[in-house]
């Protein structure tokens, strides 16, 4: 498998929900959903991603557009300070279906205006993989790359599934928009940080997987060296070529990487997640992730819903 692939496959998975919408002018979406991860595809017209503190984006019919869901943003037909000319809908978590249920039409279209309208299809990828965070870290704030010569279909193709339901839509939108995300990040991994385009090296490749699957195990460099079956400083020089960091370094960040994650999603103790990813108990987590992170574990707990409290 690729690196683009692996990173892929193991990231998004089948965590996309989508929400394609016809418009009508003016309008503007304000993204709220908490996904880790959006995604906005104009399939006819154009639209702006304005992004706080940034100059908004014009992306026209077929571009692509993928942002970070912890970068507030809006999508709309026109750029600030035109967005105040009209009204603006929040869209959350709840707007988004799992799997979807068929178009959303929405801000003010009649059924009958379904062939002549801007149309947006619209993505929130909600899954986390293993190697999620240092690949959202990786990816800039809003990343806008132009559909013609990818492997996805035409916009007209693609909006005419959105607008008319029709047996297997649901199937047809989710593959949709794993391959829209796919098009979109492997243009984008041509310039990507030096760890992502590593793993098709064959002696860092081999190295970042052992850590990646093993983060417990008590890595050296010596180790991980004859492991790709060279000799230590050259592996290290390769290695920090590469990656950008040397390879203990590396190894601290991705476990404390894994270690917030864990503190986020589950409900591990403190003790149990410093164990789990390589450190001697909660005390030695608590060092490491003060050094690279600046605050302790207990910061990065999910906080309880509601219905936990």
């Amino acid at each position: 498998m690729d690196a683009v692939s692996e990173l892929l496959a193991d990231v998004w998975g089948r965590g996309a929900v989508f929400r394609p919408t016809v418009l009508q002018p003016p309008w503007a979406l304000r993204m709220s959903t908490g996904a880790p991860l959006m995604l906005a595809m104009m399939l006819r017209g154009h639209a702006w991603v304005a992004v706080d503190g940034r100059d908004p984006v014009r992306i026209a019919e077929g571009d692509i557009a993928v942002v970070r869901g912890d970068v507030p943003h809006v999508v709309a037909d026109a750029p600030p300070p035109a967005l105040s000319s009209g009204p603006t809908w929040t869209v959350t978590a709840a707007d988004y279906c799992p799997g979807g249920t068929g178009p959303t039409r929405s801000c003010g279209r009649r059924d009958d205006d379904l062939d002549d309208g801007p149309v947006l299809l619209s993505g929130a990828f909600e899954r986390r993989g293993r190697l999620s965070e240092r690949l959202l870290h990786a990816l800039p704030a809003v990343l806008v790359t132009p559909a013609a010569g990818s492997a996805i279909p035409s916009p007209e193709a693609m909006a005419e599934e959105v607008t008319r339901p029709r047996p297997g839509q649901t199937l047809v939108l989710e593959r949709l928009l794993d391959l829209i995300l796919v098009s979109a990040l492997r243009g984008w991994f041509d310039d990507a940080p030096g760890w992502c385009r590593a793993l098709d090296d064959p002696w860092t490749g081999t190295a970042l997987r052992w850590m990646h699957d093993s983060p417990a195990h008590p890595w050296t460099v010596a180790e991980l060296a004859a492991t790709t079956g060279v000799s230590r400083a050259a592996f290290a020089r390769r290695f920090t070529a590469l990656v950008g960091e040397p390879p203990m370094t590396y190894l601290t960040n991705w476990r404390i990487a894994l270690a917030a994650e864990l503190l986020r999603d589950t409900d591990l103790t403190v003790d149990a997640i410093a164990r789990r990813v390589g450190y001697s108990g909660a005390f030695a987590l608590s060092v490491a992730f003060k050094r690279v992170r600046g605050s302790r574990p207990s910061d990065h707990r999910r906080p309880a819903l509601p219905s936990e409290r």
